[in-house]
């Protein structure tokens, strides 16, 4: 077996994350139906109330769910196939509503909003395709964890910081967007070497 042989087995590996338990209502599940149910009340304080603060504090609820699903999941094998579904959507649906939020304030935030839309769009497609062909759902990725976090510390730092200079703010905007990029790029090959394989 050649070098690149087992590169390509090892990343099938990676991605067949064991499934711990079939149950729907586990308590990382539950945390993350917390998020998706978190996200009108955070809107509404940031555009009906323009309550910067509350907003702030729900969010960061938010991300303290996040946290805490996954590691209650894995610490205490809980890893569901439900999980792996909702997980990533609580996840995205909270970035876009907060996105949404900031660009009524911040309008250069609409380009990140629009590459997550085609990014998640194509890699959903590829995850189906994946999936029925080879019967893998995808885990994330080191490079997807780092956009998470720069993005997530992109949109905090508008969300508290009210009067951020438009240069500072550019900046921040710009390295999610290339951040977002890179790990676009790196998932398109990831999935093109899983079905080629």
């Amino acid at each position: 077996m050649s070098s690149e042989d087992l590169k390509e087995k090892e990343i099938i590996e990676d991605d067949r994350q064991p499934v711990d338990t079939d149950y729907f209502f586990t308590i990382p599940n539950i945390l993350s139906l917390l998020r998706i149910f978190l996200i009108p009340f955070f809107m509404y304080a940031y555009i009906g109330r323009g309550d910067y603060v509350l907003t702030a504090v729900l969010v960061i609820i938010s991300a303290f769910t996040d946290l805490a699903d996954g590691f209650i999941a894995r610490h205490f094998h809980l890893v569901s196939a439900a999980g792996k579904v909702i997980d990533p959507v609580a996840d995205k649906l909270t970035q876009l509503a907060l996105m949404l939020c900031l660009i009524t304030r911040f309008p250069h935030i609409i380009y990140p909003v629009i590459l997550i839309v085609l990014k998640e769009f194509v890699t959903g497609i590829l995850s189906l395709v994946t999936l029925q062909k080879k019967g893998v759902i995808r885990g994330a990725a080191w490079h997807g964890k780092l956009n998470t976090v720069l993005l997530f510390s992109m949109m905090i730092l508008h969300l508290l910081w009210v009067n951020i200079p438009p240069k500072v703010s550019d900046i921040s905007i710009y390295i999610c967007l290339g951040s977002m990029v890179l790990s676009f790029v790196f998932y398109m090959i990831r999935y093109f070497r899983l079905l080629k394989n």
